[in-house]
């Protein structure tokens, strides 16, 4: 088949099959073969004739793009859950223990973890005073994306109940030096639980409740991997969140960025 991509661009540039073959240097005739027959050079000599043209290689060439190869499993993938219903709370909280950094939870409300596990502010605290920095995110209860959520999980008031009691659960730590506690009203697409080069990422499908959603566990094994994504993904969340204080008399205040209370 003819590659009239290939004559186009010739045509355009006013190369005749000898002075483009002379300056690609290669047989006029390849030239003629590359047009009418449709041939694909090799790849040196094609980058050297589509940057004479000014042309993208693969646009004139579409068979010299190649795949990349896909790889097997992650070499940051530690285990796939089909669902985080199928992992023991004690995998979340020997992680958690295990941290000596830094802890980000990043969540709309995960109150399975207090609920299994009431020591975790405590764990939390300790963690703190040995020096790990614990950051909070939770979601905030009357944002629109928390309520669309809860509707698109079949949850209705439910989730926005769920994230006032996490709000509650964590009241106690917002005072805690090294441990900050803050609501945030993004779309959250997935769960990030981070425990220094460690993480479970539980994914978010629409329809379903997070539980029945798939959790992968990563440990980070270089710059640029799929944790530095999640852990990206944290941060940029994290600078849109809203601190909360504990009052005076044990109530809540969340400081809006505008400065009120």
């Amino acid at each position: 088949m003819p590659n009239e991509r290939l004559r186009a661009a010739l045509a355009a540039g006013g190369w005749t099959y000898t002075a483009f073959a002379n300056k690609v240097e290669v047989d006029p005739k390849s030239i003629e073969r590359w047009v009418n027959l449709g041939r694909t050079p090799r790849r040196a000599t094609a980058l050297v004739a589509a940057e004479t043209l000014g042309e993208d290689v693969h646009a004139l060439w579409p068979a010299l793009r190649q795949a990349r190869p896909a790889r097997a499993v992650s070499p940051e993938l530690v285990a796939l859950y089909d669902q985080r219903a199928d992992i023991p709370v004690s995998t979340f909280v020997d992680m958690l223990t295990q941290a000596r950094e830094r802890i980000d939870v990043l969540v709309y409300a995960a109150v399975f973890l207090h609920e299994a596990y009431p020591r975790l502010n405590d764990l939390l605290r300790e963690r703190a005073a040995d020096g790990c920095a614990v950051r909070i995110a939770i979601g905030d209860p009357d944002s629109a994306h928390v309520q669309q959520r809860g509707k698109d999980e079949r949850f209705g008031h439910g989730i926005e109940s769920r994230c006032r009691l996490a709000l509650m659960h964590y009241r106690p730590l917002a005072r805690v030096p090294g441990i900050e506690v803050r609501t945030h009203a993004t779309t959250l697409y997935n769960s990030i639980y981070r425990a220094d080069d460690q993480a479970m990422i539980n994914a978010h499908i629409w329809g379903v409740n997070a539980y029945g959603a798939p959790v992968w566990h990563l440990r980070r094994s270089g710059a640029g991997g799929m944790f530095d994504t999640y852990a990206s993904s944290f941060a940029a969340v994290w600078e849109t969140a809203t601190p909360v204080t504990k009052g005076d008399h044990g109530t809540d205040r969340v400081l809006r960025r505008s400065g009120g209370t």
